[in-house]
């Protein structure tokens, strides 16, 4: 399918803030947490097929109406800008961002087929060329922090698909930004200023948070552990998320979380998918993204924008049982330890500790890693920019191994799931289904 649909890109541009960046705010430092993070893309592509009724579709001139759209995305976006300042700077190498209003990329892009060629079926390869950059792209490369790629369908359905660098913005930041965007292109910014954040916001991680002196020469390059690996989604919609909640209760753990079955499910089917394998069982380690917003301790630090995530660990050693019920235990049990030992909030260097943990994990090849981040709960389904809210939202391939990533369902019950592993494993679990069947976007 990949080689039929074309995505042709007819126009690129540089969007500006609406306003100047006022001169107290040129410079926004980095806190430790995004000085912590690589120098990658967070992407993600929200779909928004044609909501005109059939009977209208025929009559009406989808270029011009993407032309339209496009122009309010556009100054929607230099509004948002003017916010998000530090969005449309450039980078000075992990210190600080110059907010000198260089501004955002912004493509324009059509595409061969109906939207509903892509959802029906998607495919990693055509989601790739939806994104405006790619994960492993370098700041110095993309050229901006922050692009955007809108691509027009023959049906005259789009996609918005957006890729800012890690070194500002997380999921939760991420949120914010799209959120805060849509709701100036709906045109109802002004009755909802509560839910629009103010450029003081960015001061607060690195006041709260300082950058540390020792990263601010460049250090060694960190490569994605690739190894042969293949990326494959999975769905587990509101029945079968029912189903392993059941499945997964225990004494210990009555009440499981989606986000617990799931994350359960998969390290249990890729230990046993390992095992197989190899023929020998290892240790195993599972590493958590939490974002560190909602922990006690932090009131301050609620609406921080940024970076603002930390990790937890559990283990598995070669004589524990992997069974649903006692993971989630695990997992549970590893969350809750980690609120303990920072109820009173997390400093800079307890997040350089727990980095160089990290580092010792993955080094280890007598260990299993396998890393997890849930962007379930946040915003992006809200995103309505004028023509209603997106029926999916997707992200590009997987970059690294043993990596899941998590995200809403549009009922926001479900969870959608990445995984990425080495072939052989993926093949097991797979031919096994041991999951659940793959299928399309709900």
């Amino acid at each position: 399918m990949a080689s039929e649909i074309k995505v042709e890109v007819i126009r690129k541009e540089t969007i500006k803030p609406s306003s100047p960046t006022p001169h107290h705010l040129r410079t926004s430092s980095l806190s430790v947490f995004d000085q912590l993070q690589p120098d990658i893309y967070t992407s993600l592509l929200l779909f928004y097929p044609n909501n005109i009724s059939d009977d209208a579709v025929n009559n009406i001139d989808h270029n011009s109406l993407f032309a339209e759209r496009s122009k309010l995305l556009k100054t929607s976006l230099s509004e948002a800008l003017t916010q998000f300042y530090p969005f449309a700077g450039e980078f000075e190498y992990n210190v600080s961002i110059s907010c000198n209003d260089h501004g955002a990329g912004f493509i324009e892009s059509q595409v061969n087929c109906p939207i509903s060629k892509v959802l029906d079926k998607p495919d990693f390869e055509i989601i790739e060329h939806l994104l405006p950059a790619a994960v492993k792209s370098k700041i110095v490369e993309a050229g901006h922090l922050l692009l955007v790629q809108v691509n027009l369908f023959e049906c005259g359905g789009l996609t918005i698909g957006v890729s800012i660098s890690h070194k500002v913005a997380d999921a939760s930041t991420l949120s914010t930004f799209i959120k805060s965007w849509a709701t100036i292109a709906l045109g109802s910014a002004s009755t909802a200023s509560d839910q629009v954040l103010l450029p003081a916001e960015f001061g607060v991680a690195a006041t709260l948070f300082p950058p540390q002196d020792a990263f601010n020469s460049p250090q060694p390059t960190m490569e994605l552990i690739k190894d042969n690996c293949i990326t494959k989604r999975f769905v587990f919609d509101a029945s079968k998320i029912a189903a392993l909640k059941s499945k997964a209760a225990s004494a210990a753990v009555p009440n499981p979380t989606r986000v617990e079955v799931v994350s359960a499910l998969i390290w249990k089917c890729a230990l046993q998918a390992s095992r197989s394998n190899l023929g020998i069982t290892k240790p195993s380690v599972w590493i958590q993204v939490v974002n560190m917003r909602k922990r006690p301790g932090l009131a301050m630090a609620e609406n921080i924008l940024g970076n603002f995530v930390s990790f937890f660990t559990v283990m598995t050693m070669e004589s524990d049982e992997v069974e649903l019920e006692s993971l989630v235990h695990k997992l549970r049990k590893g969350i809750e330890e980690y609120k303990g030992k920072y109820a009173n909030g997390v400093s800079g260097e307890d997040a350089f500790q727990t980095i160089e943990g990290l580092k010792n994990f993955i080094m280890n090849d007598s260990i299993e890693t396998y890393g997890c981040t849930s962007w379930c709960r946040f915003s992006f389904y809200q995103a309505d920019f004028g023509w209603g809210k997106p029926s999916w939202m997707s992200f590009c391939r997987l970059e690294s191994k043993n990596t899941t990533l998590m995200m809403d369902m549009s009922d926001g019950v479900g969870i959608e799931g990445l995984l990425s592993l080495e072939e052989e494993h993926m093949a097991i679990i797979r031919g096994g289904a041991r999951i659940v069947k793959l299928g399309g976007p709900k």
